[in-house]
């Protein structure tokens, strides 16, 4: 299991798979000074230990576990609240992207949640960053602007074969509607659904572990 940008595997932790499923977390770790996305990966891979495994990766994990199953033979590719091709994010990202005005993201914020979260925001907002606060692990802030610029970089033209597509009904940062033949669309699932609505992928995640 591949957390999303930053997270802990704190982010899986009501997450049950069936009993014959062995479990292994995997960790994000700080990249090297200019270290591109591929010398990242042969990185990342030395945290996996067995053959052919089932990847699962959540938002920038996604990313990360499709880029994994390109290297090595894995059985299967779970994406959650992700995308699977470049084409897949929304007219705003694909602004950001061609203008790079992602660049200008005050990513410093992060040192700052416990004042954020004093602020007079709304709910919905003072909900995010209690999230934030919970499940962040990385904080270092090259970091946090590398794997930014990496997910805005990312091109894919070959698909996985063995791919599994699970997308949010409402999730704002990768729209279901932008994302082409998902294999399922959460109801009422936000970004992050992996843990709002960790009852659904209970109950629905093992018939995809199956096929």
């Amino acid at each position: 299991l591949m957390p999303g940008l930053g997270a802990s595997k704190k982010i899986f932790e009501h997450l049950k798979l069936p009993d014959n499923y062995q479990v292994h977390y995997m960790h994000w770790i700080v990249p090297y000074k200019n270290e591109n996305l591929q010398d990242y990966i042969k990185r990342i891979m030395e945290q996996i230990k067995d053959d052919n495994p089932i990847l699962i990766g959540y938002s920038f994990g996604g990313i990360i576990v499709q880029e994994i199953s390109k290297q090595i033979s894995v059985r299967q590719v779970i994406i959650i609240a992700s995308i699977k091709h470049h084409s897949e994010i929304s007219p705003y990202y694909k602004f950001a992207r061609k203008t790079k005005i992602y660049k200008l993201m005050p990513v410093f914020l992060l040192k700052k949640l416990d004042v954020l979260a004093k602020l007079p925001l709304p709910k919905s907002v003072k909900s995010k960053i209690k999230l934030y606060q919970k499940f962040l692990e990385i904080d270092n802030l090259y970091y946090i602007r590398w794997a930014i610029n990496q997910m805005y970089k990312w091109r894919q033209d070959r698909i996985p074969e063995n791919l599994i597509h699970i997308s949010g009904e409402k999730d704002r940062v990768f729209p279901a509607k932008y994302i082409k033949n998902p294999d399922a669309v959460v109801p009422n699932g936000s970004h992050e659904m992996i843990v709002i609505r960790v009852k659904w992928f209970n109950e629905n995640l093992p018939r995809f572990l199956t096929k």
